[in-house]
């Protein structure tokens, strides 16, 4: 049986700060949480919450999977929304992500 997929406790909190920023945000799921577009530019996005058991395990056997045979952009792992305005500043610089 299929469980539902965890939604980590601060992702409606960072979601809301990169579309506040001008972000497109399309919540994924699978492989990663989010995926993120501004100033002509993409990254897929991991939450995690460092508040939660689950969260300060990082990443799980599926995700390390998929981050270490991504041969795309930029996958950022975010935990506050203070990491995803930092993601932003790097999307709108140019010579970032």
């Amino acid at each position: 049986m299929r469980h539902a997929a965890r939604v980590d406790g601060n992702q409606a909190e960072i979601v809301a700060a990169l579309r506040a920023s001008g972000a497109s945000v399309f919540v994924l799921k699978l492989p990663v949480d989010l995926l993120v577009g501004y100033a002509g530019k993409t990254a897929l996005v991991e939450i995690k919450d460092p508040i939660s058991a689950y969260g300060k395990k990082g990443l799980n056997v599926k995700q390390s999977a998929f981050l270490m045979g991504w041969n795309g952009g930029t996958v950022a792992l975010i935990d506050s929304v203070e990491s995803a305005q930092n993601l932003i500043r790097m999307m709108s610089d140019s010579s970032s992500v």
